[in-house]
């Protein structure tokens, strides 16, 4: 197979092959360009291929060892932070999903140009297969939590892509090179023949219907194992622990009313809650073989399973959790009601060590967040959260077990997937963010949005009722104000909350007089400090601003 699979010749006598290299059988006028084409479609196949096939077994291994994951995973961990901000402010929420996509089409240009140049040398195109194949499995076998066996999807993916290369570039130098012309020759811009008429139209036409099939195929198997991969036991497993919640050991959080009079609700749903991690697949957990071990500089290191888990007391209560990658304005937030252990009393347990001011929450998939020790003991209510909204958590917020602190940015502080607590001290570990740019500490900064009506929006002249959101999570809202065209700022109504860990709904009636206004907001901590007007990115640690729309009145 090192020959010119155009120019290597078979020659059928009594059905016997002379030779062990392929042989063009049907001679084609094809251009250049065209068999460029051709072959880069068998280059495209073979990736497929490999990608459906290293799908499938990841299915049965673990979601987490198929290539794409795996290298997805290793681009995630180091891909500069302007990178993935700019994916976050050009994606959102579906910045994971874009990723992949990406990766997949910038795979099938590779594998296009590797199926020209295999065409040309068989070497080539399969040391280049090889080289992502190596890749791949060194990104499977690196991940957090990871064995050998991660490296199976790869290596039997390289294989299956190889052989449906050897394949179709076969078939191709069948059925559509002329049998006297080398494809070096061809491809360097040689000799073109006529066309032969329907045979060489009926041969090209059985190599498109084998590359198509290669290319469905790879496509298929991928589809189905991402599916399989998403559907184990974990959801059954969620539906068993529903029925074993414990009740709140304290006194039940207040009932708060679902929405004010603009229609905003209190509550975020849970399938409207934001979600920013760095998982390209959903962690599948099981919640009979999760423990959690807390160590480090502790002086009784302690294990616990979940079903000991849910026999601590427990408390239930509302907070407000926040992206620090939320522009002004931005939905990167969301308030809902957590049932967990109080992470206090877990430290109280394992006594930590004097000088140990940070505990790093480690994700089964290897994410961290530093969270100041004083800040778990201090009387917030953080939790280790088995539920959110009255059922277990939803496994992408982090099933069975996730962190929940007020007041804290997610990415110090809201680990999902928890499966490990390590206390040691700022000086000595920077968790996952802080290399990256972002600072150490991050408490929530107060900040406020418009909702109701939305920027660009036409409304009629007369009363209106603007609405939105504010908060300063462990620190309590005490007021919002709301200008017009920058005039004089007039208080808004608040609603009420469950504690100041929460966000507060505010709303005020503007008697509003046609043509184009613009709508400003800003809240006020129970301290007394106003949001800081001055703009400033999310980077390092949450943007600031005063949330401003247009709105026409006509």
């Amino acid at each position: 197979m090192g020959q010119d699979l155009g120019a290597a010749a078979v020659e059928q006598q009594t059905g016997t092959v002379t030779k062990t290299d392929v042989a063009p059988a049907a001679r084609t006028g094809r251009s250049t360009a065209r068999v460029w084409w051709l072959a880069a479609l068998a280059g495209i196949g073979a990736a497929l291929t490999a990608l459906g096939v290293g799908e499938l077994l990841a299915a049965a291994i673990s979601a987490r060892s198929g290539p794409l994951v795996a290298v997805g995973g290793v681009v995630v961990d180091n891909v500069p932070e302007w990178g993935k901000q700019f994916a976050i402010d050009v994606f959102g929420t579906n910045d994971k999903l874009a990723l992949q996509v990406g990766t997949v089409v910038l795979l099938c240009v590779f594998a296009a140009v590797l199926g020209v140049l295999g065409l040309r040398r068989f070497w080539i195109g399969v040391a280049g297969i090889v080289a992502f194949g190596v890749l791949g499995a060194i990104a499977a076998v690196t991940r957090t939590g990871s064995s050998w066996v991660w490296a199976v999807p790869a290596v039997v993916g390289t294989i299956a892509a190889v052989a449906t290369l050897w394949v179709l570039l076969a078939f191709l130098a069948r059925s559509v090179l002329p049998a006297d012309v080398p494809a070096d020759r061809l491809l360097d811009g040689g000799d073109r023949r006529a066309p032969e008429g329907m045979r060489a139209v009926a041969a090209r036409r059985r190599f498109l219907q084998a590359a198509g099939a290669a290319i469905g195929g790879g496509t298929v198997l991928g589809l189905l194992g991402h599916f399989l991969g998403q559907s184990s036991g974990v959801n059954e497993a969620r539906d068993a622990v529903a029925a074993k919640l414990p009740e709140p050991s304290g006194e039940p959080v207040s009932p708060i009313p679902e929405a004010d009079a603009a229609g905003l609700k209190y509550v975020t749903p849970n399938a409207d809650f934001y979600r920013i991690d760095t998982a390209l697949v959903v962690p599948r957990v099981d919640p009979a073989s999760w423990k959690l071990t807390i160590n480090g500089r502790v002086a009784k290191p302690l294990t616990l399973t979940f079903d000991e888990l849910l026999a601590l007391p427990t408390i239930e209560r509302y907070v407000t959790l926040t992206c620090v990658s939320n522009e002004v304005g931005g939905d990167l937030i969301g308030n809902a009601r957590w049932l967990g252990v109080p992470i206090a009393d877990l430290l109280d347990r394992v006594q930590p060590e004097p000088g140990a001011d940070q505990v790093v929450s480690f994700s089964v998939d290897g994410f961290t967040a530093g969270t100041p020790t004083a800040a778990l003991r201090d009387g917030r209510d953080a939790m280790l959260a088995i539920a959110m909204n009255g059922e277990p958590l939803p496994v992408q917020h982090g099933f069975p077990v996730r962190m929940v602190v007020p007041g804290l940015y997610g990415y110090v502080s809201a680990t999902k997937w928890l499966a490990r607590l390590e206390l040691t001290t700022f000086s000595d570990y920077d968790a996952y963010w802080v290399p990256r740019g972002w600072a150490q500490q991050a408490p929530i900064k107060t900040g406020s949005r418009i909702d109701r009506p939305q920027g660009g929006s036409q409304v009629g002249a007369g009363d209106v009722v603007v609405a939105g959101v504010a908060w300063a999570q462990h620190r309590g809202v005490s007021k919002v104000e709301v200008r017009v065209d920058r005039g004089a700022w007039q208080s808004a109504t608040l609603a009420a909350v469950a504690s100041v860990d929460t966000w507060r709904l505010w709303s005020w009636r503007w008697n509003a007089t046609p043509g184009n206004h613009v709508l400003e907001v800003r809240a006020f901590d129970n301290a007394g400090a106003v949001q800081i007007e001055s703009e400033a990115p999310p980077a390092p640690d949450g943007a600031t601003g005063y949330h401003r729309i247009n709105v026409r009145v006509g």
